[in-house]
């Protein structure tokens, strides 16, 4: 990976948890960073079961296999920005709110667009 650090995706409850994340998860998620041109926070990578179920995420989020990501931003452009990235990334499932995007790639989902 050339713009993150594993350990951006670490449950914040379990230390070296993001090296359960899936390589082509990341390896998309890299090139979508490139195509950005600007940081991209993590705010949620790999998760427990029981860290998930404290955030309130479904229980068959895609964050306990490693395949999703949410990503902090700070306004409009911000958002615009990485959303185009990701789409351009070939992200096909991707959640949208006030502070974060959530991407995903996990192919036993339907592709969707979603909002919090």
């Amino acid at each position: 990976m050339l713009h993150f650090d594993i350990q951006e995706f670490d449950d914040p409850t379990l230390k070296n948890s993001g090296i359960n994340m899936d390589n082509a998860f990341l390896q998309m998620l890299d090139d979508a960073r490139g195509i950005a041109g600007i940081p991209f926070t993590i705010t949620s990578g790999y998760r427990s079961q029981i860290h998930n179920q404290k955030v309130g995420g479904v229980s068959n989020s895609s964050h306990l296999v490693g395949k999703a990501a949410d990503i902090k931003v700070g306004n409009g452009s911000e958002r615009y920005i990485i959303l185009n990235a990701l789409i351009k990334a070939g992200f096909k499932r991707l959640g949208v709110a006030q502070s974060f995007l959530h991407c995903d790639n996990d192919e036993s989902k339907a592709n969707s667009i979603w909002t919090y």
